[in-house]
């Protein structure tokens, strides 16, 4: 089959409505198909949602009494209102490689702010604070693989 007529075949799937064409022709056929982008929206969250998998805890026989108070002083700090992720993804603090972190420990947030960015089907989803307060702790490192409803950000 002559390229211009692939070419052209090409253009009019584009400007029609169709999702696909295949034209036999003699023993040769050629098959194109419509790539379908769907925007992302909002998620909606159902009852049956399943929360990740509690990990199992490290045991290491040399530890001392004073790192397990430490251990659970840390589990402590955690106090106040979270920000958990809205959806499955990976974690991004900043626009673009290389660029300052869109909140960090002790800013002051209003509700609406983009916190970060949440990569998930290569789609780019912003979480913005759903109230204000300032920034206690970032809970999740960048780059990091995050599940729904994980909490990523404590503000007080």
């Amino acid at each position: 089959m002559d390229i211009r007529k692939v070419k052209k075949l090409i253009e009019m799937l584009e400007e029609s409505q169709l999702n696909e064409i295949e034209i036999k022709e003699g023993e040769e056929s050629v098959k194109l198909v419509k790539a379908i982008s769907v925007p992302v929206q909002e998620q909606i969250v159902t009852s049956n949602a399943v929360a990740p998998a509690p990990q199992p805890a490290v045991v290491n026989d040399n530890v001392s009494a004073d790192s397990d108070t430490s251990q659970s002083a840390e589990d402590e700090t955690i106090s106040g209102q979270t920000i958990d992720s809205p959806m499955v993804g990976t974690f991004y603090a900043a626009p673009n490689p290389g660029a300052k972190d869109f909140v960090s420990v002790g800013d002051k947030i209003s509700e609406g702010d983009v916190l970060c960015i949440i990569e998930a089907m290569k789609m780019m989803n912003e979480v913005k604070a759903d109230s204000s307060g300032t920034i206690k702790q970032v809970l999740i490192e960048n780059a990091e693989p995050v599940e729904f409803g994980q909490p990523l950000f404590v503000i007080e």
